[in-house]
């Protein structure tokens, strides 16, 4: 269970530092406008997400089991989060956050990491491109510009919301939602290396600036970004309370920990390494009691900056520790720009993310899968939109081991009838 960091820094030379030094740079442009955006979605403030990405970001390339792994808010949470904040408020997400972070630490000295195995690969499957359709619609509203009084929770209740309020579409922006889209899509294909997501979401975002467009910023919605960190504070405790959340802590515990572990196998493919899953566990439960410490959202290792990390050179721990450090000095420095980023190219880009999330380059293989393993995927898809994420797991991890005993022909039990 030893940090990574302490076994990449024995042969660590300068070239590496340097490589490191321009990874964690350039990952911290793809996670500075991403942190934020998510942080909205969730239905917290934006600050929120950048407290997460330093502090939490920070703890898990510290602490973590992966040579290349990022860690921060990410769109798996979004659902989750919006959730609890919606039910139980803010406060009520920070303590179900500091819980989870204890369990995963559990979960970490039990050596519990191989436990991923278990989950049966449909439900991860259905599960994330579930999730990634109610991101994509949870941000139609800012993409099209729409008023609405109120967005309903409810999956056909929103899409319905939203139709009704189509008479107030603002062409100006979806023109930029759509404009930052087709620059993030260009700019990936052009120049793989270069932070395309915050280049195009500043450029469009200065167009609304600059021509004076109707468009809704993070300024004009929720006021100035805070310059610094907040001083931490232990949440407020107490039984009762915990008890009402443990179902949200352990969904939460549960989210970081598969996500986590599934980056980090995904980084071991592009740096050819081997993670460390009980050390990883512990460092997204380390990351998570940090994260609520300071008043931040729930954390976990990050796919898709994860790879952006090893493209761009980084090759050890100490590129996370850049990235989070990064983002740290542009929240000191240059907050104030930051609340000029436009509501529509964030919305564009967290579509972007849920489309990504949901891998169509995969979609034609699982038409070749088993039947039941079909069913599985398509099952745990329809309880995460139309019910919620917890109540999709639940069936599906139970449905998916039931289907894995039948498959090693366990034999049916022998019941014996009572004698009564």
């Amino acid at each position: 269970m030893k940090p990574k960091i302490l076994t990449t820094l024995k042969d660590y030379d300068r070239q590496t530092f340097l490589g490191d030094i321009a990874a964690g740079v350039t990952v911290a442009m793809v996670a500075l406008p991403l942190s934020l955006a998510i942080a909205i979605a969730s239905g917290a403030s934006p600050a929120k997400g950048l407290v997460t990405a330093i502090v939490a970001g920070f703890l898990i390339s510290l602490l973590g089991g992966s040579r290349v792994q990022i860690g921060g808010p990410t769109g798996a949470f979004i659902v989750v989060v919006f959730g609890i904040i919606a039910e139980q408020g803010y406060d009520g997400l920070v303590l179900a956050t500091f819980m989870a972070g204890a369990i995963l630490l559990v979960a970490g000295a039990l050596r519990a990491g191989r436990l991923i195995q278990l989950v049966p690969e449909p439900v991860i499957n259905g599960f994330t491109i579930g999730i990634a359709i109610i991101i994509a619609t949870s941000q139609l509203q800012s993409l099209f510009g729409l008023t609405l009084a109120e967005v309903p929770a409810e999956f056909f209740a929103k899409l319905g919301a939203l139709w009704s309020a189509g008479h107030t579409l603002n062409p100006s922006a979806l023109l930029i939602g759509l404009v930052t889209m087709v620059l993030i899509v260009w700019l990936r294909r052009l120049a793989p290396r270069l932070p395309g997501l915050i280049v195009a979401v500043a450029a469009t975002s200065a167009v609304v600036e600059l021509a004076g467009l109707p468009v809704d910023t993070i300024h004009s919605r929720f006021g100035d970004l805070p310059r610094s960190l907040p001083m931490p504070a232990m949440p407020e405790v107490n039984l009762a309370r915990m008890r009402e959340l443990l179902p949200d802590a352990f969904l939460i515990a549960f989210l970081a920990g598969v996500e986590s572990l599934l980056s980090a196998m995904v980084a071991d493919r592009m740096v050819a390494g081997r993670h460390r899953p009980n050390a990883e566990l512990i460092a997204q439960g380390a990351a998570n009691l940090g994260s609520a410490l300071f008043g931040g959202l729930p954390a976990t290792g990050a796919i898709a900056r994860t790879a952006t990390n090893v493209r761009a050179g980084g090759r050890t721990p100490v590129a996370g520790l850049v990235h989070a450090a990064t983002i740290l000095i542009v929240m000191l420095v240059a907050a104030p720009l930051a609340g000029y980023l436009a509501m529509p190219a964030l919305a564009g880009l967290l579509i972007l993310t849920a489309w990504n999330m949901s891998e169509p380059h995969r979609w034609r293989g699982y038409l070749k899968d088993r039947r039941s393993d079909q069913v599985l995927l398509l099952l745990t898809l329809v309880l995460t939109v139309v019910t919620d994420l917890a109540v999709a797991i639940g069936v599906g991890v139970a449905v998916g081991l039931a289907l894995r005993l039948r498959r090693r022909n366990v034999p049916p039990s022998d019941w014996t009838p009572p004698e009564r």
